[in-house]
């Protein structure tokens, strides 16, 4: 309780001196409406810098879910029973975010979690320093024009969907219910550099530690079995990304990205699996003795790729008018530390979203997503496949109501697998504040 009163007590003072927007802060994203189909920030900015301020931003979302599942178990095996779903409301999530600016084009960002479906309590997602200026060298003006340094630890920026999936308490930029099957995203330490050759264009080049948090074992030392791999070594991951983005005229925008991370040995890498708050299908496909935090990611696909892992994203965009598209090829191979050969993952998903109406207050949404993958152990590819419908309304620029028909099924698994003809579906009712 101590705890939650001092946080409380940061935040109402630091609310009592903050008198900025958050998207009056430079090179940064709105928390709301105003953020949709934002990616990287360009570096034309129109803020001017006018001191050093805090805006704090918020997220809210709490939903309402009527969904049911079922498999291929005729003889009612318990290791194979099924968590027995009902309607409910699904645990409310929080996000607390502070935007500071510390100088002319230079600000610090720090996420948290205060309240998710896998860590229940207050957590901090992560926080970093960027720098579109360079004002203690007198700003020159290379680096002010085409140049973007991130350093912290922070959410990786590998592919386009992180920036259209949902974050704990932060729905308001995923048209949908929830993420990709095979949700692309983590939090690592180390550095981005990004050049803008162009206000086209844009390269990245990063560095981190491959891991969700801090590591300062040697593995050096480790030996390797006869059969399969330990851990013996842990070298940085390496992402690379190329992005460019037209808006040709007034009606019409086209954004191309591309994609890298690579890691060639790690103890314990988390691309597919770093997320802290959990799916927004709570306990599908789960057994009877499951819970809401323990079993936190039902609906999703992890390749479990701990050890070594190479993966490549490309992500078209297109936007006509109201009508979008947005797409993701993705291709991942990789290993456990126990694992001599490694194993491949495939991803397909493509989302279609109109919005209508003034300021596009109003949507409707179809989209599919598939999953081919290797599991460890098997000797043929297991499939995942969902369909969701989707419809939003935004009555404000900071209010999102939005509810999701999803139907998803798994084949391929082994018989004694819980997920062995394996389906759900069901309607998921979303409110969304963002700020």
């Amino acid at each position: 309780m101590k705890t939650i009163l001092k946080l409380f007590s940061v935040v109402l003072f630091i609310a009592f001196f903050s008198n900025i927007n958050a998207q009056d802060i430079q090179y940064s994203r709105s928390n709301n409406q105003n953020g949709l189909n934002v990616f990287e920030p360009t570096k034309a900015d129109s803020n001017v810098y006018i001191g050093n301020k805090v805006a704090i931003g918020g997220n809210f979302s709490q939903a309402y879910q009527m969904l049911k599942h079922e498999n291929n178990n005729p003889d009612n095996s318990d290791t194979k029973a099924l968590y027995p779903l009902g309607n409910g409301f699904n645990l409310a999530s929080a996000n607390l975010n502070l935007n500071v600016s510390l100088g002319d084009g230079v600000r610090v960002y720090l996420e948290n979690y205060m309240a998710s479906r896998h860590h229940n309590e207050f957590w901090v997602k992560g926080g970093y320093i960027q720098f579109d200026k360079l004002p203690m060298f007198d700003n020159p003006d290379w680096f002010t024009k085409y140049v973007r340094v991130k350093i912290g630890h922070m959410e990786v920026d590998y592919g386009d969907s992180h920036f259209r999936r949902s974050d704990g308490g932060n729905a308001f930029f995923n048209p949908f219910i929830e993420n990709n099957i095979m949700d692309e995203f983590a939090t690592e330490i180390g550095g981005e550099v990004y050049i803008f050759p162009s206000n086209k264009l844009m390269f990245m080049f990063g560095l981190t530690n491959g891991l969700i948090k801090h590591d300062e074992k040697d593995y050096s030392d480790a030996t390797e079995p006869t059969e399969g791999f330990a851990v013996n070594g842990k070298n940085p991951s390496i992402l690379l990304k190329a992005a460019y983005d037209d808006q040709i005229d007034e009606n019409l925008r086209f954004r191309l990205s591309a994609s890298m991370y690579t890691n060639s040995k790690t103890p314990r890498n988390t691309i597919f699996g770093g997320d802290r708050t959990g799916s927004n299908y709570f306990l599908v496909m789960e057994a009877p003795t499951a819970n809401s935090t323990d079993n936190a990611f039902s609906g999703r696909f992890n390749p479990g790729f701990s050890n070594q892992i190479t993966t490549f994203a490309i992500n078209p965009f297109v936007k006509y008018r109201g009508l979008e598209f947005f797409g993701t090829f993705e291709s991942a191979s990789g290993r456990t530390n126990t694992e001599a050969d490694k194993r491949k993952a495939t991803q397909l998903a493509g989302d279609l979203v109109y919005r209508f109406l003034e300021n596009e207050q109003l949507y409707v949404g179809l989209k599919y997503n598939t999953v081919k993958a290797r599991l460890k152990g098997y000797t043929t590819d297991v499939t995942v496949n969902r369909v969701a419908f989707a419809a939003g309304w935004y009555p404000t620029k900071n209010l999102l109501l939005k509810g999701e028909y999803v139907n998803q099924t798994y084949d391929g698994y082994d018989s004694s697998s819980r997920l062995d003809g394996g389906k759900f579906n069901g309607l998921v009712i979303q409110a969304v504040v963002g700020f």
